[in-house]
């Protein structure tokens, strides 16, 4: 019987209907309309622009208006395409020519017996084995020259299909699956002038096609969240994919937000032809003037109480770090320029230099899902010429009568000319029933274990901030 192959011609005809879902996750659901034209009875048919990383058993082909009657008897998927390997496989146990050309231009052509062709189905080629003339080789002998192709060998990936039709149908198929080597992800740049917090945002998502195959003028759809793929010898009551997906909001024009479901979707307005390979970015966030705040925190002991007893063991001779971390943060609110949700990425900070007018870098650090209305707050450095010190001065406890008292000194320094605020941020970790003593200045308590103060300092100047925490259990 006669395999009825999708042309070229034919895939060119409907790559405008290609679509893609792309996650976050190394996957994607690819969408091709595939003109179909059946005889009744049995019909072959092959589709050989499938991705190299096709999920099997997710392949859907249907009939997107209900009305053709046809049923599919078998469904296959090969991902072997012809190779030199493979062809050498092929031949194993026979005997084809090599041909050798030598740098004068000559050319000698010799027979071989392929007594193992080296090829490893997944895997890397072994050495294979060639009899030449009674002598085995770890090598080939030169070129090899095949005969021919070889039954039932394949170009590229292939999807199959035997399809029982009731009638003769003429119709577009839609052919659906999910496909491994796809991802995408949001970069941002934040630019800000030299003297000002009033920073430029800009936003771009990333797409990357690692998935075998191009796909050309295709409509992309990008969800944020996380998809999880179940892998073999879960437990049957895990046989579900679970898609835990965050929600997104109002782009920018070049990408245009929907709800969808439980969830939302980004759709980019222009088809996107991708290469295999190939990584393309495209803007969807552009924010002029956000207002942004830099932040100095100094959190030398982020230890933390984790049960079990109060922790009553005196720290000797602990130092601890000096460095003073830099913050940028911004409200992700209209009012702000901004007010949409901020899929997870990575924001690269630049500085304008006011004497040459040229960007220099600042830090980078990455952003979870942020939802509109949420404060962003992103780590990028430390502060070279901001200082802290902090030490134990005092530890006394009494264990009849369950109590324990701890002073701690901490010391920040701006050696910088021009005022500083540095938060000084400790953590109450002993145990949960504290309060504090003999507090050098007001505190503010964050949660059941933090405290943080509010230091301002003028250029050159240094303070001490110091309190005593009393435990008692």
């Amino acid at each position: 019987m006669k395999t009825i192959a999708l042309t070229t011609a034919l895939i060119t005809a409907a790559s405008a209907e290609t679509a893609l879902t792309i996650y976050n996750q190394n996957l994607a659901v690819v969408r091709e309309s595939v003109p179909l034209e059946l005889k009744a009875g049995e019909n072959p048919l092959t589709f050989d622009r499938a991705t190299a990383q096709v999920l099997p058993d997710s392949v859907v082909l249907r009939d997107p208006t209900g009305k053709a009657a046809f049923s599919i008897l078998e469904q296959s998927y090969r991902n072997d395409p012809v190779s030199k390997w493979l062809l050498l496989q092929h031949f194993e146990g026979q005997v084809i020519d090599f041909r050798t050309t030598y740098p004068d231009g000559k050319v000698e052509v010799k027979p071989g017996k392929i007594v193992r062709s080296g090829y490893v189905p997944g895997g890397q080629p072994q050495e294979p084995i060639i009899e030449v003339e009674g002598k085995l080789r770890f090598q080939l002998p030169g070129e090899p020259l095949f005969p021919a192709l070889g039954d039932g060998s394949i170009l590229r990936p292939t999807l199959g299909w035997q399809i029982q039709s009731a009638a003769d149908a003429k119709f577009d198929a839609q052919l659906s699956y999910l496909s491994n080597g796809f991802s995408w992800e949001a970069d941002y740049n934040l630019v800000a002038p030299e003297k000002s917090d009033t920073v430029t945002l800009t936003g771009w998502v990333t797409v990357n096609n690692q998935s075998g195959t191009g796909f050309n003028q295709a409509r992309i759809k990008l969800v944020a969240g996380e998809v999880n793929i179940v892998q073999p010898n879960v437990p049957v009551d895990s046989s579900r994919m679970a898609m835990r997906l965050k929600s997104m909001s109002d782009a920018a024009p070049a990408v245009q937000e929907k709800a969808f479901d439980d969830f939302h979707l980004y759709t980019l307005q222009r088809p996107l032809t991708i290469r295999d390979k190939e990584t393309k970015q495209v803007e969807f966030l552009r924010a002029p003037e956000v207002k942004a705040m830099k932040k100095y925190v100094y959190d030398a002991a982020s230890m933390r109480f984790f049960g079990g007893g109060p922790q009553t063991q005196p720290i000797q001779g602990q130092e601890f770090p000096k460095d003073v971390a830099i913050y940028w943060e911004f409200k992700n609110e209209e009012a702000n320029g901004l007010g949409v949700p901020l899929p997870a990425g990575r924001v690269r900070f630049y500085r304008s230099d006011d004497q040459d007018g040229n960007l220099e870098f600042v830090g980078e650090n990455d952003i979870d899902h942020t939802p509109r209305n949420e404060n962003v707050s992103v780590y990028t450095g430390n502060a070279f010429d901001l200082v802290g010190e902090r030490k134990i001065t005092n530890f006394q406890r009494d264990d009849r009568a369950e109590w324990m008292k701890e002073t701690v000194e901490v010391t920040v320094k701006n050696r910088s000319k021009e005022p500083k605020e540095i938060v000084v941020r400790e953590h109450l970790w002993r145990w949960l029933e504290w309060k504090l003593e003999d507090v050098s200045m007001e505190s503010v308590k964050k949660d059941a274990q933090t405290i943080e103060f509010t230091v301002k300092l003028a250029p050159d100047e240094e303070k001490k901030v110091t309190y005593t925490a009393h435990y008692t259990w």
